[in-house]
């Protein structure tokens, strides 16, 4: 039947526009794109995010904590640590304990900091404090937050003054420890390195040695001593470390204002044995202190303090 667009053969008519050719509107599409980027360069990609997600890990620097909460037992050094600052998260006294002058001292100083004052049984603090002789009397100090290294030379910088780091190597005495980390803080350096093995930490012993500085200044730890002094020479830092033996006399080396007013690093070695042979090897220079009679050595602690204090001086001065 005529005008019949079921029957076969028919042609249904569109109102539909023509779609244009390669020459019309989809000839942006045939061109080339180039080439195709990095799986890194792409935001929406996995690799990328992952990339991204590695440099700003490695941009941040964390600071190590110590392994344990550690406890001072004893009625003297509980009263010593409380006087000294020591970072006491809680004091723990024995039920049925004898209410003596340093106990109540105790008591004061723990309600002065608002501390936590806890009543247990003495078997119970035996188990604390692993048995140590606590005469009723133990407290609670938390790990230490240990500074990144690069945190010393951040904050030389944020005071617009040149670095001045003390790195100790393998001392073990935290008592020598402590007393460096107070001169240190008292003669204006910017932080204490210490390696994270063989060597004493800051344990409530160097605490109570410090005086409490160990809240004013950084102590940072490293896992390889070597390559942090490296690290510090890459940085514009000259490494010093006090040898008997040394090629320069601590007199020499502050007698030269652009050592001494330059960014150093002082390197103080164990008790005894000095310096290790690598960290030896690596310090630029070998710095003695002028001993007026025929004794060898300082102790450490007393060391540092005698070369930071000179430093001290120098850096002063204005002549």
């Amino acid at each position: 039947m005529a005008g019949n667009s079921q029957r076969k053969g028919s042609i249904r008519k569109s109102t539909k526009k023509p779609t244009a050719g390669s020459g019309g509107r989809v000839k942006r599409g045939l061109e080339g794109r180039g080439p195709t980027p990095k799986a890194t360069d792409r935001p929406y990609h996995q690799a990328h995010k992952s990339e991204q997600a590695a440099k700003k890990k490695a941009a941040m620097k964390p600071r190590r904590k110590g392994t344990d909460s550690e406890w001072i037992a004893g009625r003297n050094s509980v009263v010593e640590a409380l006087r000294e600052g020591v970072p006491i998260t809680s004091v723990y006294v024995a039920e049925g304990a004898d209410r003596d002058s340093r106990l109540r001292e105790a008591f004061k100083l723990a309600q002065d900091k608002g501390l936590n004052l806890l009543e247990v049984s003495k078997n119970e603090l035996d188990k604390m404090t692993s048995g140590a002789v606590h005469q009723g009397l133990a407290a609670r100090i938390p790990p230490y937050e240990y500074a990144h290294p690069d945190d010393l030379l951040d904050l030389a910088k944020q005071n617009a003054e040149k670095p001045l780091i003390v790195v100790l190597d393998s001392i073990t005495d935290p008592r020598n420890l402590g007393a460096i980390v107070r001169s240190a803080a008292g003669f204006g350096a910017h932080g204490v390195v210490i390696p994270e093995r063989r060597a004493a930490g800051m344990t409530a012993s160097a605490w109570k040695t410090s005086a409490g500085a160990a809240a004013r200044i950084p102590v940072a730890q490293t896992v390889n001593l070597v390559r942090q002094l490296k690290a510090y020479q890459d940085e514009g830092c000259m490494v010093l470390g006090l040898a008997a033996d040394g090629d320069l006399t601590l007199t020499e080396a502050t007698a030269d204002r652009d050592l001494a007013r330059g960014p150093l690093v002082i390197v103080v070695g164990a008790e005894g044995g000095g310096l290790s042979r690598l960290v030896s090897e690596t310090c630029d220079r070998l710095v003695s202190i002028p001993m007026a009679s025929s004794l060898e050595s300082l102790n450490a602690g007393v060391a540092a303090s005698v070369t930071l204090y000179a430093l001290a001086e120098a850096r002063a001065s204005k002549a």
